[in-house]
């Protein structure tokens, strides 16, 4: 149907006040202002009017009451203080990482304090302290902060996103006019973003949840934005994460992490950003679930009852808002693609072997320990059919899919395996730390809608436990005695289910496996057996889904159960909570809420967690100038660093002396003199960058950078040129 002139009108109204309704919204400019009783204090008490108090009486001095650390944009920023005080020495302070970035002192003449000061780039935990004198009365009513310019462009990229899919809408519309899309294409595209909206819709919160792991993976993210303007592509060390002395990224999956640090590049609030990317997830979940199931069955039934069940499972909530589990979230997303891979591997469409890499591909950009369990399962289910795989000689496809997935990630493959096994890490045991048993579940919980307020709750949700009655009925009741070649993989896919979840609880003999050292070094890794549920939950759904559309006892019944099943997994959602807190604002004078701060990461943080910091690098080891051998013998006049390159100006009259610069040695860096001659890198204390000085008495300048390392740029260089021949072979074959 076409558009009248009347409708394209109201339809470009309409878009005109949606777009100024989102920029009456705009926050990014707004102070962010905390009365004395929301800042952080150690000391004092609140008065009537909500300021906070200290006095002499409290026999303490130094750091009293501080705000949120934030991450903020570098640029210009204003800082007020409405105090009242008696006595001189209490001090304003602006904190950066833990080192203190610059101080200015309260006139006891005055009630208010007002400093602007300039961030040279972007701060990861920036925060405003008072320092308390220890003397006298010193009332804090309020502290505020102001940019010149934005703290954020949440506005405009929202603006920015709308236009754009409009557009992307009216070209689509356009192109329909010339070559009509079937309905039911045009009704499958409205499910698959529909259920990924609805996902989303917790998060349509002003405000970002806060998660157990939620914090690392913004410090990631966040990493990732700085390593890209430092020119690492890809980014293998975070340059400026504790305190500017360097954290490696490269034992972690990144690669859809990329999509977050470019919306904080332009300078998205990396609250918005971390949204982005959940949304991405859901998304992407709900994609691959529609192609995974549509491979192996006719049914549209099928097919949507598999999107809306995966992308609104229980197990993907608890990772998102409870656990905060950005890495398993996104595996998560391509589990379908793996289990519909390995039938088409392994019994189905060997042509379709490209399902196997897609998925395993993914997960393998996504979590490292998924990558355990889906390569466990891949050999479990290659050992079970293991007659058709030699007869047919299915050999040559598992080949096929297993060398294109090393070629296409050896560009992540070769600095994790690089760095795992040479070099030595702080905290690769804190990875052990779960005892397994200890986090075993309740089977009672299976049973149950998710509830986040628990931590260590973990459930199916009652549709995935219909799809396993689903499962045990069409098992019982009408086994043929030619089953097909799908039946006999779905009910491989049951029973597996059925074992894995026995395997997440206690009734599983883990304390005795452990006992065998292998066995105890295996449980330790997996650290939790409700990690599980995802694969599981999976393998109940393909079952269910696919078996309901096959089923003639309960044919007379597929359209009730189907709308059972959906309507049962949409109540998931309303169980996640809104911490009790259904305003984004505490009060309508309250800037600095929940809608605003949060945003920037405040009360959230961002964390760098140990396991990969360099053997014996704690945060009181990390020092952010330059050390020497010898201050009576070694000058440094200058230091300076950006991104991953610094350097060091100094003056040495004897040989034998160093300089360690505050930089993590992480394997790559190399060190050159003003003549350009490399110099040799010695690991310092505290895994420091050392290189010994020329004890000329002249002034000379070492240069230090990171990489690029030749065994990386090969992978990438492989990577690449896997990725250009597979896209030309499928240009070449639609053409």
């Amino acid at each position: 149907m076409k558009m009248t002139d009347k409708a394209k009108v109201m339809y470009l109204i309409g878009v005109c006040c949606i777009i100024f309704l989102l920029w009456l919204g705009n926050e990014g400019d707004n102070p962010l202002r905390y009365i004395g009783t929301q800042l952080q204090y150690s000391y004092g008490v609140p008065d009537s009017d909500y300021a906070l108090v200290i006095r002499e009486s409290m026999a303490r001095s130094g750091i009293a009451a501080s705000t949120p650390e934030i991450v903020v944009n570098r640029g210009t920023y204003t800082v007020e203080v409405h105090y009242t005080t008696d006595t001189a020495g209490n001090v304003v302070e602006l904190w950066e990482q833990g080192e203190k970035a610059a101080g200015w002192t309260l006139d006891p003449a005055q009630n208010s304090f007002t400093q602007e000061f300039t961030l040279a780039k972007d701060a990861k935990e920036l925060s405003i302290r008072l320092n308390y004198s220890g003397a006298g009365t010193l009332t804090i009513r309020d502290v505020t902060l102001t940019p010149e310019t934005l703290f954020y462009t949440d506005t405009y990229f929202m603006i920015l996103l709308f236009v754009l899919l409009n557009l992307a809408g009216y070209l689509l519309y356009r192109r329909h006019q010339r070559s009509p899309v079937a309905q039911e294409a045009l009704i499958d595209g409205c499910l698959i973003v529909g259920v990924a909206l609805f996902a989303m819709s917790p998060m349509f919160s002003t405000y970002l949840y806060n998660g157990d792991d939620l914090c690392f993976h913004l410090a990631r993210m966040e990493g990732i934005k700085d390593g890209i303007l430092d020119g690492q592509v890809p980014v293998i060390i975070l340059p400026d994460a504790l305190k500017g002395n360097g954290y490696l990224n490269a034992m972690y999956p990144y690669l859809f992490l990329y999509v977050g640090a470019f919306l904080r590049i332009c300078r998205v609030s990396i609250g918005l950003s971390y949204k982005m990317v959940i949304f991405l997830a859901n998304l992407g979940s709900a994609l691959c679930a529609y192609y995974a199931f549509k491979s192996v069955s006719k049914s549209r039934r099928t097919v949507i009852l598999g999107v809306a069940l995966f992308t609104l499972m229980p197990y993907r909530f608890t990772n998102i808002f409870s656990r905060g589990d950005l890495g398993e979230t996104l595996a998560l997303t391509f589990w379908p693609l793996v289990i519909v891979g390995m039938y088409h591997i392994l019994l189905g469409d060997r042509k379709k072997w490209y399902f196997l890499v897609l998925g395993f591909g993914g997960i393998l950009q996504s979590h490292i320990l998924s990558v355990m369990f889906a390569a466990g399962f891949c050999i479990i289910s290659c050992l079970v059919f293991l007659k058709e795989v030699w007869k047919e000689k299915r050999y040559v496809e598992i080949f096929r899919a297993a060398a294109v997935t090393v070629l296409l990630n050896l560009w992540f493959i070769v600095p994790f395996l690089y760095y795992y096994f040479g070099q030595e890490f702080l905290g690769t045991e804190l990875l052990r730390w779960s005892g397994y048993f200890d986090q075993s579940i309740n089977p009672s919980n299976f049973t149950q809608s998710v509830s986040l307020y628990n931590k260590q709750y973990f459930s199916l949700g009652l549709p995935l436990l219909g799809c396993v009655g689903i499962g045990i009925l069409y098992v019982i009741c009408e086994k043929k005695k030619a089953w097909s070649r799908l039946d006999r993989y779905l009910c491989f896919l049951l029973i597996l289910g059925v074992v894995l979840m026995w395997m997440t609880t206690g009734y599983f003999p883990s304390m005795e496996m452990r006992k065998n050292s292998f066995l105890d070094s295996v449980l330790t890794m997996l650290q939790f057996p409700w990690r599980f549920i995802g694969p599981a939950s999976v393998c109940f759904l393909l079952a269910g889904a696919v078996w309901l559309s096959q089923s003639e006892i309960l044919k007379p019944y597929r359209n009730l159960i189907f709308a059972l099943l959906v309507g049962l997994n949409l109540l998931t959602l309303q169980t996640v909570p809104t911490d009790n807190i259904h305003m984004p604002y505490a009060s309508a004078g309250a800037t600095a809420s929940k809608g605003h701060d949060s945003k920037m990461a405040a009360n959230i943080g961002i964390f760098y967690a140990h396991e990969w910091r360099l053997e014996g690098v704690t945060d009181d080891k990390l020092i952010t100038e330059v050390i020497v051998s010898d201050l009576n013998h070694v000058q440094v006049s200058g230091y300076r660093k950006k991104g991953t390159k610094a350097a060091a100006v100094y003056t040495a009259d004897t040989e034998g002396n160093y300089l360690e610069m505050p930089i993590l040695n992480y394997a790559g860096y190399r060190a050159y003199d003003e003549q350009g001659k490399r110099m040799e890198i010695i690991d310092g204390e505290s895994h420091r960058i050392r290189v010994m000085l020329n004890g000329d008495g002249k002034e000379h300048t070492v240069y230090v950078r990171f990489g690029p390392v030749a065994g990386f740029l090969a992978a990438d260089i492989i990577s690449l040129f896997t990725l250009v021949g597979i896209g030309y072979l499928y240009w070449r074959k639609k053409i």
